[in-house]
């Protein structure tokens, strides 16, 4: 299986260590959602204060309230106001963001949850009709019309699963003695297509530094 990060994991009561999983769970972690306040950063350096940046989560999210202190501390330490605001279906999502333009907020940070995985291209859209630079957990989010995700590949941790995971499982291995594997790598994926979509001008500095630029 894929799981949710390091601390998440364990706090959660998903796993007990992860070199020694216990139970009947192992997999690939994804370390998404402890890199929120990395998130906030990226943004924060492409969009200046006093610009409001609103934060969109899912409440029933396992690392729901992680995330949120984790955020609460990032923008505290970087000056910036934040907007938090709860969505956990398709039509809360465009309620959301009835908010968010009522609010005059300048950018976006997307929660890591896997509901927002499925309406991905509505998110993007969302944001690029509202002018609003977003920020998302993985790369398929900038594929669907994204600006820019920071964090694990899915492809990657999938694939990982299955070719480390799943013939030991069934070569009659417990789950819970396979230690859970964390990302290695990190990756920043910046769409210029998306930033000429909002008329935003990214950046060299930050384009330096993305592992992948699409144009």
């Amino acid at each position: 299986m894929c799981m949710g990060p390091r601390r998440t994991s364990i706090e959660s009561g998903l796993v007990t260590s992860l070199s020694r999983p216990g139970g009947n769970i192992t997999g690939v972690s994804f370390g998404s959602a402890t890199l929120q306040p990395k998130r906030l950063e990226l943004l924060h350096g492409l969009v200046p204060p006093p610009a409001t940046i609103v934060y969109l989560r899912d409440p029933n999210a396992p690392s729901f309230e992680i995330e949120a202190r984790d955020v609460e501390a990032a923008a505290r330490e970087l000056g910036r106001d934040v907007l938090s605001l709860k969505a956990s279906s398709s039509r809360e999502i465009d309620a959301a963001f009835a908010t968010i333009v009522q609010s005059r907020a300048g950018a976006l940070l997307i929660g890591n949850t896997a509901l927002f995985g499925n309406p991905r291209r509505q998110l993007a859209a969302l944001a690029t009709r509202h002018g609003l630079p977003a920020i998302y957990s993985i790369r398929e989010f900038v594929v669907a019309g994204g600006l820019m995700s920071y964090g694990a590949s899915d492809s990657a941790a999938y694939r990982r699963a299955g070719s480390h995971y799943v013939p030991r499982i069934f070569k009659g291995v417990k789950p819970g003695d396979l230690p859970v594997e964390m990302p290695t790598k990190y990756e920043l994926v910046i769409s210029v297509v998306a930033a000429k979509a909002l008329g935003l001008e990214i950046p060299d500095r930050l384009l330096a530094l993305a592992d992948e630029v699409i144009e």
